[in-house]
């Protein structure tokens, strides 16, 4: 039997953990999964691109565990009562095909993201970083608040969103969490003056320039989230001339990151390597560093490992026939005899 969590299921899981506990736990998951980069059969995911969004399939395996996850992106669909990010997913063992969990995957696509970002400005933002500036109150923007503050230490938090009541928003969820300081900046420029760490979270499809040269500081990092898929940026391109650039798997990045504004020469650096310890982030105090973060069919495998090993020490999730159990596995065809067979004795 397959392993099902749906939405509300995936919510309770979290509130087990608590929402600071369970980015802990998927952080040290992750990067277990970065350290050991080179063992994964990685692709950039197929997407299918329309001019209001992005439907997108995300996979990855290793030796043991073959994960995938189905997720869009539209930016409109808050107009219409749908999230812009809706996504699902699912885990199965490589040696026979089959899948051992099927899981909501949009709220864990939120929590991972959170999760990449502070994993990123561990390994490049300065040691010493305690203020951030967020750009964009959306869907993602409490989790990254989070992230940044239970696990890197951010003690202020300054945001700012077009939208009043996005920003409203934001401040109350925030409120449980009394030691981290929360301002509403009356500009995108305000918000990000002075900050250790920038992080930009918009959600329009288009070529954007969240961040210009005039607001960057020497010694930011810069954690770009919003910018994931073609025609879609957030940082002006001399922001990225300004940086040293880091990337999740760079083919995909090209494509879809801030990074797609530049030649393909121009040299960028694999995070992987900084975690695993094997290349150096940050190379002074100075220094601007960069996470172009697109999203990675890596890091929601690390999800739904983390996912399935703590549904089953909780022992939370539905048991689900997804995939036929047959007493003889050559005879697929004997399922549509049992079914008619069953509704004829029932008529009679």
């Amino acid at each position: 039997m397959t392993l099902f969590l749906d939405v509300t299921t995936l919510g309770s899981l979290v509130d087990e953990r608590g929402t600071d506990g369970f980015m802990a736990g998927l952080l040290e998951y992750m990067k277990s999964d970065f350290c050991r980069w080179e063992e994964f059969d990685k692709s950039s995911r197929t997407a299918a691109h329309s001019d209001i969004g992005v439907i997108e399939l995300m996979p990855v395996a290793d030796n043991v565990n073959y994960g995938f996850k189905f997720v869009n992106g539209h930016p409109s669909n808050p107009s219409v009562g749908m999230s812009t990010v809706m996504a699902f997913g699912a885990l199965a063992d490589v040696s026979t095909g089959f899948p051992r969990l099927l899981s909501e995957l949009t709220l864990s696509t939120a929590l991972r993201t959170a999760v990449t970002s502070v994993m990123a400005a561990q390994a490049l933002a300065k040691p010493e970083a305690q203020s951030m500036g967020m750009i964009g109150c959306g869907a993602q923007s409490e989790f990254q608040a989070i992230a940044f503050h239970t696990i890197l230490g951010i003690k202020e938090l300054r945001i700012f969103d077009i939208d009043p009541e996005a920003m409203d928003k934001v401040v109350e969820h925030l409120k449980d969490y009394p030691e981290l300081t929360v301002i509403k900046a009356p500009s995108a420029k305000a918000c990000v003056k002075g900050a250790d760490i920038v992080t930009t979270v918009t959600a329009d499809k288009a070529y954007a320039t969240i961040l210009t040269p005039d607001m960057i500081e020497p010694g930011m990092h810069i954690n770009g989230v919003g910018g994931d898929c073609p025609g879609k940026t957030e940082l002006h391109l001399d922001v990225l001339l300004a940086g040293k650039i880091f990337v999740e798997h760079e083919p995909q990045t090209r494509v879809e990151g801030d990074i797609q504004q530049l030649p393909a020469e121009h040299t960028v650096n694999p995070l992987w390597k900084v975690i695993a310890g094997l290349e150096q982030g940050r190379d002074s105090a100075e220094q601007i560093t960069i996470f172009d973060s697109v999203g990675f069919a890596l890091e929601d495998f690390s999800a739904l490992r983390y996912i399935y090993d703590q549904a089953v020490e909780v022992g939370i999730g539905e048991k689900i026939e997804l995939i036929p159990q047959l007493n003889n596995p050559k005879d697929l065809f004997g399922l549509t005899k049992a079914q008619r067979a069953a509704a004829i004795k029932e008529v009679a």
